[in-house]
């Protein structure tokens, strides 16, 4: 499969079959998210993978969809607030560390035959809380992940490469 092929196959999953996620799987994403470049490569991410039924059905009250404790594993993608890089201006690059790892580690998970979805609409306070994380972590992204109940790929809505795209300067 080609790196096109693989991004075209990504899509958000919210039906999972109950089949577990084998333990060398889990690890081959976590190994790819691992891999994800950062800034100044600090890799100030962490990933907390739940499999236990009571602390997943926890963090999913902070995220009320039916669908989302049905998955076999939740990942929760947290950010280190205290090994970041800041840029000059202040701006503290977490979040986009965070989120290039999540996105290796969604492709991988095309790749070994699961699904996954981006949950960024959650109480991050509750999760906090839920998961005991210290103050200058931060739960970024939940991350179901599992075996799609169906194979077959949704059809996605995405713009039109020159609705994207400038050449030499902002242009609408």
């Amino acid at each position: 499969m080609t790196f096109l092929d693989l991004a075209a196959k990504r899509y958000s999953l919210r039906t999972f079959s109950d089949r577990p996620v084998e333990k060398d799987k889990i690890l081959q994403l976590l190994e790819a998210a691992r891999l994800a470049p950062s800034a100044v490569n600090y890799q100030p991410h962490h990933f907390i993978v739940i499999t236990d039924e009571a602390l997943k059905a926890k963090i999913a009250q902070g995220y009320s969809r039916e669908w989302f404790a049905k998955a076999p594993v939740v990942i929760v993608a947290c950010g280190d607030h205290e090994t970041s890089w800041k840029r000059r201006d202040g701006k503290d690059h977490v979040d986009v560390d965070v989120a290039i790892a999540v996105d290796h580690l969604t492709l991988a998970a095309v790749e070994l035959g699961l699904g996954t979805c981006w949950v960024c609409a959650f109480d991050a306070a509750h999760v906090h809380a839920a998961l005991e994380l210290p103050e200058h972590v931060e739960p970024i992204v939940l991350i179901p992940l599992g075996y799609p109940l169906d194979e077959k790929v949704p059809d996605k809505k995405r713009k039109e490469l020159d609705e994207l795209v400038s050449w030499n300067g902002y242009h609408l």
